[in-house]
């Protein structure tokens, strides 16, 4: 139950849309956490294919797609959601935002962890593309629309295809 109050507050403090507490069970990030969590539970007790049935039903219901697979840290906020893809390696900070079709996805050719790590504080535009097994350090924001297949160091701000860092430590490059 501790997690449901967490995420509540969490879709509270970062959506100003939200008028009350009743609202955030309509989202589907709400929604699509509550599912992974179950699903993440059934995947590291080996229990396959319950854990995909359970993403799978998620994918459908909210339009988000986390593997079961994937960790993920305290206080993630997919905004709007629709058309989200997190990958079975990825691994996500604490009081990450990410908006509608973020990708944190492969590139195919890897194998073992072949999904991007991202950090604490990290911000990323809708429609982000975060392709291998790369690190997003902390405090990162990714804009719309980037395309990133580098790491990225903490503290910058990176843009465009293919991503290039625009500030760091809030100065421009």
């Amino acid at each position: 139950m501790g997690y449901i109050k967490e995420q509540i507050k969490v879709v509270k403090e970062r959506d100003p849309a939200i008028r009350s507490t009743i609202e955030v069970l309509l989202y589907p990030s709400f929604k699509a956490l509550i599912y992974y969590k179950i699903a993440h539970y059934f995947y590291n007790k080996k229990r396959y294919l319950i854990a995909r049935y359970i993403s799978e039903k998620a994918k459908r219901k909210t339009g988000i797609e986390i593997h079961p697979g994937a960790t993920i840290g305290k206080g993630l906020f997919i905004d709007h959601g629709v058309g989200v893809v997190i990958g079975e390696t990825a691994i996500i900070g604490e009081n990450v935002t990410m908006f509608h079709g973020v990708t944190l996805g492969g590139i195919g050719s890897e194998t073992g962890k072949r999904h991007p790590t991202i950090g604490n504080n990290v911000f990323i535009g809708c429609g982000a593309k975060i392709l291998g097994n790369i690190t997003i350090g902390d405090n990162v924001k990714v804009g719309a629309n980037a395309v990133i297949l580098k790491d990225v160091e903490a503290n910058t701000t990176v843009v465009g295809v293919p991503g290039v860092i625009v500030k760091r430590n809030g100065r421009k490059v």
